[in-house]
């Protein structure tokens, strides 16, 4: 506890120095669907840290030179982000002060906890970087990425189906219908919260790393799955039972619907990897203890 109060003014003045790109982050994810999900990294951070230190019993021990030099790294980045980089574009000085601000709470939790503290809270530690905004110059290129393959998706399941399809890059055309998978219908919100989703759940419920690999790496061909089910259903109800489907609330306000069905296959993937995580005991090694 006496090693709280250092950290709490370290924290308090990362927020002093770090205040408008912290507002302007969180201004962001409530303004833009592609970063909402950061809205829940530093609740969950807080919560996985919570849940940890009730579990360990921690001798810290503060490591004052890795502390220190990181937060001077945190400091010249952070400088570097707001006066030497005036030409540079809004958002990557944005990315880059975040990254200074998750630098800056690390080398903190290093000064006053120690490397011991640290590695017992190295994934919730960690786990704030997800807060650092994506570069439009990178987010551009992971809308695409979905677009294109959300429209493959979406063609494997009309081939599927019987009904003929051509795909030129994010068209689709089927007889007497054009589909463009747009910016808007790639999903990226979606796609990030099922990330996050799979972070977290692979932290609570998996102890081998490659299992917690296997199912975070499974959030990407789901969310593409997922997208490509979604244009599949909307564009079969709309030209089979309603045209007011190609243009409904399923269209506008159904990502909900299927990012549950993601949620779902993600909870069946992650019960087979628990299972052969811990195999149950067979019946034939179960003994009776001795009798006195």
């Amino acid at each position: 506890r006496t090693q709280f109060l250092p950290f709490a003014f370290l924290c308090a003045l990362s927020i002093a120095f770090w205040l408008h790109p912290l507002v302007g982050t969180f201004r962001l994810a409530l303004a833009n669907d592609a970063y909402t999900h950061i809205l829940l990294i530093l609740p969950l951070s807080a919560a996985l840290i919570h849940l940890d230190a009730k579990a360990l019993r921690i001798d810290s021990q503060p490591s004052p030179r890795m502390g220190a030099a990181l937060l001077a790294l945190a400091l010249l980045t952070g400088g570097y982000s707001r006066w030497g980089m005036a030409a540079a574009p809004d958002d990557v000085r944005l990315s880059l002060g975040m990254l200074a601000l998750v630098i800056w709470w690390i080398a903190s939790v290093l000064l006053c906890f120690g490397t011991r503290t640290f590695s017992s809270f190295l994934f919730p530690l960690c786990f704030l970087f997800l807060m650092v905004p994506i570069p439009e110059f990178a987010l551009s290129g992971i809308v695409r990425f979905l677009q294109y393959q959300s429209a493959f998706a979406a063609r494997i399941m009309f081939r599927v189906v019987g009904v003929p399809v051509t795909q030129d890059g994010i068209m689709l055309s089927i007889p007497n219908l054009d589909i463009e998978v747009a910016r808007e219908c790639s999903s990226i919100r979606s796609s990030l919260m099922l990330v996050v989703t799979t972070l977290v759940l692979a932290r609570l419920f998996l102890r081998s790393w490659w299992r917690k690999i296997l199912l975070v790496a499974a959030a990407i061909p789901l969310s593409v799955a997922k997208n490509g089910l979604r244009i599949f259903t909307i564009v079969e109800l709309g030209t089979r039972v309603d045209p007011g489907f190609l243009n409904g609330k399923l269209h506008h306000h159904g990502g909900i619907v299927f990012f549950g069905v993601s949620v779902v296959a993600v909870s069946a993937l992650l019960w087979v990897l628990h299972r052969t995580e811990f195999p149950a005991l067979p019946a034939r090694c179960v003994q009776a203890a001795p009798k006195d």
